[in-house]
């Protein structure tokens, strides 16, 4: 389909029987850049052939190439990225060319796209061969042990007169934090008794008996 500047460029949907790693360039500038074209589309992957098309039609200054690439994803790959694009002056018109496929071939691209889809639609699936690690199942007798031994475990105290940090200083400010908070205990206990000996002489107080000053007749 011609191209102009006015009219956008035509745009159509390819199936995997529409694609092939069999790729057609046409508008390459009749210049002998065969080499510098089989370069261009080696950057897109690994490409086994590239040679010309002498019997096809063409336009004018202009030569048509037929390029063979090993996978077909890297010949999407080369037509998506290249398709229209400027090469020694001439924008390139790239089409696949299924029509060159043998039947191996054929056979080839659909097992792939067939993996494609699958690969897409289940991906765990491909996890499925990791096998999968799981703790093993404790008996009674380990359970029983387990058990034993939690109850039984010692208690470990640290040492309040422990120094935690490498500097001095800091094991200072923790030594005097300490003092001080033993102190505000000492001071709670000693409040404790204090307090418990006020209520002891209140509470006669609350029980005084009443005095009977209604008259009697």
């Amino acid at each position: 389909m011609g191209r102009t500047k006015e009219i956008p460029p035509a745009v159509r949907v390819y199936t995997v029987c529409d694609e092939s790693r069999y790729l057609v360039v046409r508008k390459v500038p009749a210049l002998g850049c065969g080499d510098d074209l089989m370069r261009l589309f080696a950057t897109y992957g690994e490409v086994e052939e590239c040679k010309p098309m002498d019997a096809e039609d063409c336009e004018e200054f202009t030569d048509v190439y037929w390029i063979k690439f090993r996978l077909i994803a890297n010949a999407r790959f080369a037509k998506r990225k290249l398709d229209d694009s400027v090469f020694l002056g001439n924008r390139l018109q790239i089409s696949y060319a299924p029509e060159f496929e043998t039947l191996s071939d054929t056979k080839d691209k659909l097992e792939t796209r067939r993996k494609e889809v699958l690969s897409r639609t289940n991906p765990q699936k491909g996890k499925g061969s990791v096998s999968q690690v799981t703790k093993p199942a404790l008996t009674t007798q380990s359970e029983t042990d387990y058990q034993f031994h939690r109850r039984n475990a010692p208690i470990t105290r640290v040492s309040s007169d422990q120094e935690y940090f490498g500097s001095s200083s800091m094991n200072q400010t923790v030594k005097t934090v300490r003092e001080k908070l033993n102190k505000i205990e000492e001071s709670g206990k000693q409040k404790r008794p204090e307090a418990s000996s006020q209520n002891l002489q209140t509470e006669p107080d609350l029980k005084r008996t009443r005095v009977d000053n209604r008259r009697r007749i």
